[in-house]
């Protein structure tokens, strides 16, 4: 019988020797890819405080609002598998300085919007944007560090200012919008862009499969019209309800759509995604233990978010302080989680890191109405976030371990799609249970119990997924 394909070293401890050591040249191409990522990260929060000051300048309704964020969205999670594959066939550098340009370009223009119909385009070919960088830059950084300790140091960091840059939007996006209005952040975007484009074209490589399949055209429609079909439903839903003849009509179409994506994908010579891949034990339980993470981690920011600021009636800024002292915390804890998995592992760091989140979400049961709570919710949010970074690197590091080169587009379109369908799908899920209850409190206590069940479900699963199998 054949024996377990599954890579060592998504389940083995790296050997302790040695710290890698990063050459002057490695730091400056680490340095663009996370920048890059880490501003596509601070796009998914920076306007939220924002809109109700954006609506006022440029006359969008309340209900019209959810569009700045939708807008967005869409695109960015929609064409991820899309644009990772493309970068994969035909140069994952090109796609990767096409996609900053056109951010940095879309920034400027929602920046200087003079209506809702310029903005929300804006926002929308920043998504488009978005999802030519997230899948590019993270297969450029898996081909350029090879696998061991230079690797998960490298996505040691990328994770880090992924978890990073959705924190420090929420802070920056209140104290910009106070200091200078809505605009300046859309314009915090556009400098990041201008900074990073200018140094990408000489430091990364390209790279790209040494064939030239051809593109899986049926795949690439379905699978892109299922994504946005279901990300406009979840995203709908999480402000109108699912009872809205739209959601349920795109929610089945995304369904249906994606139901097709996997039967055209079993009978294509050249699939846009393997499933065989799929069928890999690193890359199924992995993405699982990704999604359930980002799904029921940014749902709890969202809820504590009301609570501080309904419940607690804290200001925007203390608010801000509290995320802040979570993204201090999230960024320790990215410094040593690749100590951590070369000590004892991917997979049991991410099974840790998966309890460990359950557990301080759990702690959030405690809250009440009470001022000395906040001092509960900055802790247990904080070491929440501390184990969740844990356990995005440690699923990174699980499904691309061991993927060939010329896959590594296919493996960490993968990864990013659950990470950007994760954010997208935990509050229309679950937060729209705080916001439709009667009472807030009650509400909240609801949604933490819930989120800490299945995170800890989660753990139970990825641990008898990736369990040591015998050989034979």
């Amino acid at each position: 019988m054949a024996t377990d394909t599954t890579t060592p070293t998504a389940h083995e401890p790296l050997a302790p020797h040695s710290e890698p050591k990063l050459s002057t040249r490695d730091k400056l191409v680490l340095f663009v890819l996370c920048a890059a990522q880490f501003m596509v990260a601070l796009d998914f929060s920076v306007l939220n405080v924002a809109l109700p000051t954006l609506g006022g300048d440029l006359g969008m309704s309340q209900s019209a609002l959810q569009w700045a964020v939708t807008a967005f969205a869409l695109p960015s999670g929609g064409f991820l598998l899309l644009f990772g594959r493309i970068g994969d066939l035909y140069g994952r550098r090109r796609l990767f300085l096409t996609g900053l340009a056109l951010f940095g370009a879309a920034s400027l223009l929602a920046t200087f919007a003079w209506d809702p119909a310029s903005f929300l385009t804006g926002r929308a070919l920043q998504g488009l944007g978005a999802a030519a960088i997230v899948p590019t830059g993270m297969s450029l950084l898996t081909t350029t560090f090879p696998e061991g300790p230079a690797r998960d140091r490298a996505l040691g960091i990328s994770g880090t200012l992924l978890s990073l840059g959705f924190t420090v939007g929420m802070v920056a996006g209140g104290v910009l919008t106070d200091a200078f209005g809505w605009r300046s952040t859309m314009a915090l975007l556009t400098l990041f862009a201008v900074l990073v484009l200018p140094l990408a074209p000489a430091l990364l490589p390209e790279s790209r499969t040494p064939d030239r399949p051809r593109l899986d055209i049926p795949g690439a429609i379905t699978v892109t019209g299922g994504l946005l079909s279901l990300i406009y439903a979840l995203s709908t839903a999480a402000d109108h309800g699912f009872a809205r003849v739209d959601v349920i009509v795109t929610l089945i179409t995304g369904v249906l759509l994606l139901t097709a994506f996997t039967a055209i994908e079993s009978r294509t010579a050249q699939p846009l995604v393997s499933l065989p891949m799929l069928r890999r034990r690193t890359v199924a339980w992995g993405n699982l233990g990704g999604l359930v993470t980002f799904s029921m981690m940014s749902t709890i920011v969202f809820v504590l978010t009301l609570y501080l600021q309904e419940v607690l009636h804290l200001s925007s800024f203390e608010t801000g302080l509290v995320f802040g002292v979570q993204g201090v915390l999230s960024a320790v804890a990215g410094v040593y989680a690749p100590k951590v998995i070369g000590r004892i592992g991917a997979r049991r760091t991410l099974i840790a890191s998966l309890v460990g989140q359950s557990a301080f979400i759990a702690a959030l049961l405690g809250l009440n109405a009470h001022t000395w709570s906040v001092w509960l919710a900055t802790a247990a949010v904080s070491l929440a976030s501390m184990c969740h970074l844990g356990a995005i690197i440690s699923y990174g590091l699980t499904v691309t371990s061991g993927v060939p080169d010329d896959q590594q587009g296919l493996a960490t379109g993968l990864v990013t799609s659950t990470q950007q369908v994760g954010i997208t799908i935990g509050i229309p899920l679950l937060g729209v249970l705080a916001t439709t209850s009667g009472d807030l409190m009650s509400g909240v206590h609801t949604v933490v119990g819930i989120d800490a069940a299945i995170v800890l479900a989660a753990a139970v699963l990825v641990a008898m997924g990736l369990r040591d199998r015998p050989r034979r």
